[in-house]
């Protein structure tokens, strides 16, 4: 979307409607969108939906808001502070746009904000080149007559040859723009605006202020970009770090990428960001030796290290700990005297011992193992659902030519196909957050909720993968099961949600987020 008038807001429900509005009663970006709207005569919270446990508020805005909303504020402070638009540009990005902090910090010491945003004294001065007689380049060393020469307020003078080309290094290979200094070493003077513009080709220009966009989103504290490839939208969502052991607040961006505002990643209800952080971790670490190391390895009974039987002696030794025990029934070797190959001394106190450390490190494995196989199952059973529907698009079109059916009457698949990647994502993350949870009486509803999530979402895919001569018969069924699913979903995420908000779970690990 190109004009001002793309603005979107919506609940992160994954169902979101981008023509509907939500009100924003924090200092957010959106606030300054709002102010010209005219009044209906009866409030917007009268048009929203009852907001689920699991949903956020949220607003989605293009570069032109964006851009927008930066000349509006720039614009403001301005006429506060009597500088120039350009100079209270660069005060607001040293800042961080804290446009309160900067009036009181300007209004206290003004020479000293202007020094340390690196301004000067002198703001007002318009920027031309000069040819300066005997001047001679620093950077080229060029003294030619007539040589056009260019300084900032601080006087370190260099040619426009040079001048332009370290700009054009600035921009376009190291991507700055907010904080581009003067050439000298050790000078803190900021170019500004106006000497981009009488410096730089009008493509640099643009670049410049593509960047200088991307810096004012990453000053924004409940602003981020969406981290989808190629998009250029940006989400403002008011979620403080505190609060992502209490909510996860999921995002979908206009491009309908949906994602975690807190982490960035791609949506992982209903597990925090804490715990997915853990649970990646722990796959990366583990998953592919996981198996091998089932098959190959035992742990030492004393410091339960994992060791692997490397000879055919059953006398091991563990380099961790130097305890010596035997590898077929994990009994101390001091206690098998010369009957070690025999093992005799099964039922010994000490082999029983380590059998149990045995028994209760390969049930942790079990466990592990139980959970990541069916969080590496639905992610699989996820993609092959994506493939699935890419081919779907030519089922499609034969089912509108067999069965007589409009486009519009065919598009049953594509919002199955849309049901079932949503609720597959969202069964691959409950098992990262089962593994982690601890029982209590709220455990059980919530298995109970992601069996009927699997259970339904299996049904719907084994229909979504019938015959094209089968599917115009069977457009109800998957129409009734599409909207099961989606409502299982919504059950699962909203009580699982809830009780996070409550603190209701118990986990055997801290999620608590650092401020």
């Amino acid at each position: 979307m190109d004009s001002d008038d793309d603005f979107m807001s919506g609940h992160s429900s994954g169902d979101e409607d981008f023509g509907l509005e939500v009100e924003s009663d924090d200092g957010s970006l959106g606030d300054d969108f709002d102010e010209d709207e005219p009044d209906v005569g009866f409030s917007q919270k009268d048009l929203k939906p009852a907001k689920k446990a699991y949903e956020v508020d949220y607003k989605i805005y293009s570069p032109s808001e964006i851009q927008a909303h930066q000349d509006k504020q720039i614009g403001e402070v301005s006429a506060v502070l009597g500088q120039p638009a350009e100079a209270t540009a660069i005060l607001l990005r040293h800042l961080r746009w804290n446009k309160e902090r900067l009036i009181d910090l300007y209004m206290d010491r003004p020479e000293h904000v202007l020094e340390e945003a690196g301004l000067g004294p002198n703001t007002t001065t318009n920027p031309q080149t000069r040819v300066i007689k005997g001047f001679a380049c620093d950077i080229c060393c060029e003294d030619s007559p007539g040589l056009e020469s260019y300084a900032l307020r601080c006087g370190h003078r260099y040619c426009v040859d040079c001048y332009r080309q370290y700009l054009a290094q600035k921009i376009k290979d190291e991507g700055e723009a907010a904080r581009i200094q003067c050439p000298t070493a050790g000078c803190n003077r900021i170019v500004d605006s106006k000497t981009l513009d009488l410096l730089v080709a009008s493509d640099l220009k643009n670049r410049y202020q593509v960047l200088l966009t991307r810096t004012y989103v990453d000053d924004k504290e409940h602003l981020k970009w969406c981290p989808a490839p190629n998009c250029e939208y940006a989400v403002d969502c008011v979620i403080k770090r505190k609060e992502l052991d209490k909510i996860v607040p999921t995002v979908c961006c206009a491009c309908k990428h949906r994602f975690c505002f807190g982490c960035t990643l791609n949506d992982h209800q209903p597990a925090a960001c804490s715990l997915v952080k853990m649970w990646v971790k722990k796959c990366e670490d583990d998953s592919e030796t996981a198996n091998w190391i089932n098959a190959n390895t035992k742990e030492c009974p004393k410091c339960s290290s994992t060791i692997e039987k490397n000879g055919g002696c059953n006398h091991m030794t563990c380099r961790k700990c130097k305890y010596e025990f035997c590898w077929i029934c994990m009994g101390l070797w001091s206690e098998h005297g010369t009957s070690w190959y025999n093992c005799n001394r099964f039922e010994e106190k000490s082999g029983s011992d380590g059998r149990d450390a045995q028994a209760r490190s390969r049930q942790s494995l079990e466990r592990y193992l139980h959970y990541y196989n069916r969080y590496a199952n639905h992610e699989q059973s996820a993609k092959l659902d994506k493939d699935l529907y890419q081919k779907t698009q030519k089922k499609m079109m034969n089912l509108q030519t067999a069965s007589g059916m409009s486009w519009i009457e065919v598009q049953f698949l594509d919002t199955a196909s849309h049901a079932l990647q949503l609720c597959r994502q969202t069964l691959k993350w409950t098992y990262a957050f089962a593994y982690y949870l601890q029982r209590n009486n709220f455990t059980e509803i919530f298995e109970q909720n992601q069996k009927d999530l699997e259970m339904a979402v299996e049904n719907l895919s084994e229909m979504f993968e019938k015959p094209t001569t089968e599917l115009a018969d069977l457009r109800v069924d998957i129409l009734d099961k599409t909207s099961y699913c989606n409502k299982r979903r919504v059950i699962l995420l909203d009580d699982t949600a809830q009780n996070l908000k409550d603190g209701e779970w118990k986990f055997n690990v801290d999620i608590s987020s650092k401020a």
